[in-house]
């Protein structure tokens, strides 16, 4: 994968799995990669405890936050200003999976936190699937309308290649990795003809995680994961992709999340 160099505006996604359950892997994190801009999923705290003050402490000033007791969440902290930030109901669930910010240069940021959808994908018996679905469903719809420079990032809950999961064929009846899915999330790329910012550098052809089970004793070892993880990009700023990289180390730490943060660099002098 391409070195990262600090010279650039870094933006971090990462599925935390519990924000202050996590935050001494956060601060070794932050300590060790330096990011600008830090999207949180799945911080299960409300938005008016979340551990703003923390995060401020270590340079991020700046808060656009959308949390849900116990469940779900996203939060985008940042080194930069943020501006218009906003929030959409999706699904009509109210239940915090999305968080909207304007960065310093003009470009729009989104943070997703798409639902998993249980285990049978069958959305006539499994209400979960049916959500998730329709939910990707929202997503197309409002992508198409996107006509700003943006970045979309985030769990999208989705290995869309078969070189992103560790067993194409075995997976294809795996929620995260079945055609309703998959075909879905190839319709939000061209909805607005997203560039994959990871595998801008990563080829199609080889394989790419960003999850690894809880339940694998040795998950490097074993290495059965999937790509969930996604940066997307406007075409507009392909040319401002400097360097990517999935940070797997932070899965090896102490009580780690099972997501792995995914780092993308940009150069704004491209663009």
């Amino acid at each position: 994968m391409t070195k990262l160099s600090s010279r650039h505006l870094r933006i971090v996604t990462w599925n935390v799995n519990s924000v202050r359950a996590r935050l001494e892997l956060i601060d070794r994190f932050i300590a060790e990669k330096q990011p600008d801009v830090l999207c949180l999923q799945e911080i299960k705290v409300q938005t008016d405890m979340f551990p703003r003050k923390w995060f401020e402490e270590r340079g991020f000033s700046h808060h656009a936050v959308h949390g849900q007791r116990n469940h779900h969440g996203v939060a985008t902290l940042s080194r930069l200003p943020l501006a218009d930030i906003d929030s959409q109901n999706w699904c009509d669930k109210d239940d915090a999976r999305h968080i909207a910010s304007r960065l310093a240069n003009g470009i729009m940021l989104h943070n997703f936190y798409v639902p998993a959808g249980g285990d049978e994908p069958d959305r006539e018996i499994n209400p979960r699937f049916a959500h998730k679905l329709d939910f990707l469903d929202e997503m197309i719809s409002w992508s198409g309308k996107v006509k700003e420079p943006s970045i979309l990032v985030g769990d999208l809950n989705v290995a869309p290649l078969e070189t992103d999961v560790w067993s194409h064929k075995q997976l294809l009846k795996v929620v995260s990795h079945t055609p309703p899915e998959t075909e879905r999330m190839e319709q939000l790329m061209a909805s607005h003809d997203w560039v994959d910012a990871m595998r801008h550098f990563v080829p199609r052809e080889e394989p790419l995680y960003s999850w690894w089970s809880y339940r694998a004793k040795n998950w490097r070892t074993s290495n059965r994961g999937r790509r969930l993880d996604h940066v997307l990009v406007s075409p507009t700023l392909k040319d401002s992709l400097a360097a990517m990289s999935v940070f797997d180390e932070a899965r090896d730490w102490e009580r780690p999340s099972d997501h792995a943060p995914v780092i993308v660099d940009l150069d704004p002098t491209r663009t």
